[in-house]
């Protein structure tokens, strides 16, 4: 079976849903199927598997398409995704004239999937669903975004979704009687992690992620003043939220290491040494309908959990799974954190039942799952 995956964004890309993509790739060809990825390249043309210390497998193949201005007005700053879908549709065109045309091609951009669908109907479309569009649109663009959704989830020959709960939002608010598979987000489970400092914990907890509002990094720099003698790593962040946050840190309480933006393969490197990890987010419409990708990360690293109840969060985690905050409060998150740091023992034992829970969270499981529906269809 030969599927094209595509994904109109620059590869590597320091996202969480750049690791989701390439993983899943790299998953899907280990269960046989051919995968053909059709993405935006960055300027030095980097690999991106290899990016994300990923093998480049032989069964893959990468298809680079600009989304810039074609020579001699490339040199122009215009980006855009329909300059992508315009080389695409030459590109899967004249691959079609040649007999090659996808048996499926897979998807989680919105718009590229409505365009898709008006292109190229004969060619089934899987369709990922990661937020429900038209909820988090500016009220300006909310009604046509709507429509466009609406097509997309009627008319893709199947639909999968992050999380129950957006399964369920989708459905109630297109009145949809159709399936949509639930498929969270995964792990690579690594073999062995380092023996973890679980005594002196308090300095070894971390946050690692993006710095967007929704995720709550503002509400654990406030924990940090209801946590002397700690310390604090965030992994993540653009320069100028980075420059916000720090000076948000209190005067007095942990202290707070900004790490900035980390390669993948770098930022799992820190989770294995990490001895307490941290999901603040807030009870934002993108935190109830997102799969969090780092919450498997602290998982599959042992870590012990510190997450902000959240019903997302509750399809992945027993309640004596987790420490859990009451969103958006820093004063519960700080104490969540002290309960851990003054138990190390039930931090021990939580973080190793986590690591054996993330065996069932793996990219391949989550592969199988996806070529069974894949399989349906063609």
């Amino acid at each position: 079976m030969e599927i094209l995956y595509l994904f109109p964004e620059p590869l590597p890309l320091p996202r969480a849903r750049g690791v989701q993509v390439m993983n899943t790739v790299a998953a899907l060809v280990r269960q046989g199927v051919r995968v053909v990825l059709a993405y935006v390249p960055t300027p030095d043309n980097e690999n991106p598997f290899t990016a994300y210390g990923l093998p480049a497998p032989s069964a893959a193949e990468l298809v680079p398409l600009a989304r810039g201005l074609p020579w001699p007005f490339g040199w122009l700053p215009v980006r855009s995704n329909r300059l992508f879908f315009l080389r695409l549709r030459w590109w899967l065109r004249r691959r079609s004239s040649r007999g090659n045309t996808p048996q499926l091609i897979m998807v989680r951009h919105l718009k590229l999937a409505y365009a898709l669908l008006q292109t190229f109907p004969d060619i089934p479309l899987l369709y990922e669903a990661h937020e429900v569009f038209a909820e988090v649109a500016p009220p300006d663009k909310r009604a046509s975004l709507a429509r466009i959704e609406e097509a997309v989830l009627r008319r893709a020959a199947a639909l999968v979704a992050v999380t129950h709960g957006l399964a369920a939002d989708l459905k109630k608010r297109y009145r949809l009687d159709r399936e949509i598979q639930v498929l969270a987000d995964a792990v690579s489970w690594p073999a062995q992690v380092p023996e973890k400092p679980w005594r002196d914990a308090g300095r070894h907890i971390v946050y690692a992620g993006s710095f967007f509002p929704w995720k709550g990094v503002q509400d654990l720099v406030a924990a940090a003043a209801g946590l002397p003698g700690c310390r604090l790593t965030l992994i993540g962040g653009s320069p100028e939220r980075l420059r916000e946050y720090q000076r948000q840190v209190p005067a007095h309480g942990a202290e707070v290491v900004f790490a900035g933006h980390l390669p993948h393969t770098e930022t799992l490197k820190a989770l294995s040494v990490a001895c307490i990890a941290v999901l603040p987010n807030r009870a934002e419409p993108n935190s109830l309908w997102s799969s969090p990708l780092k919450l498997f990360e602290y998982m599959a690293a042992g870590c012990a959990v510190v997450a902000a109840d959240l019903p997302s969060v509750r399809e992945v985690l027993a309640a004596d799974e987790a420490v859990w905050a009451a969103p958006g409060d820093p004063l519960a998150l700080a104490n969540g954190i002290r309960q851990l740091v003054n138990h190390p023992e039930q931090a021990r034992r939580m973080g190793e039942c986590l690591r054996q829970r993330a065996k069932h969270y793996t990219w391949e499981a989550r592969a199988e799952k996806l070529v069974a529906i894949m399989r349906a269809l063609v």
